[in-house]
């Protein structure tokens, strides 16, 4: 019997590896058709946009309008 060289062996990990992937990647495809559209895409059928909140804009570090003006009032 023939030994198995190791970059054949190598070789037929990736493919496995590779068609593994590919079966999850088509499973959650198809969970997400089960599911229907998210919260997101719901809005974007609507036609209406999606607008930051001033609390949003403060969690991302920009500055609020109450904020500004206490600065401008403390200078």
């Amino acid at each position: 019997m023939a030994k198995k060289s190791k970059t054949g062996v190598l070789k037929r990990l990736r493919e496995v590896k590779k068609a593994e992937k590919a079966a999850l990647k088509k499973e959650e495809m198809r969970l997400r058709k089960e599911m229907g559209p998210g919260p997101s895409s719901a809005d974007e059928e609507k036609g209406e946009p999606r607008i930051a909140t001033a609390d949003d804009m403060a969690g991302y570090g920009f500055p609020v309008a109450g904020e500004e003006e206490e600065e401008e009032e403390s200078a």
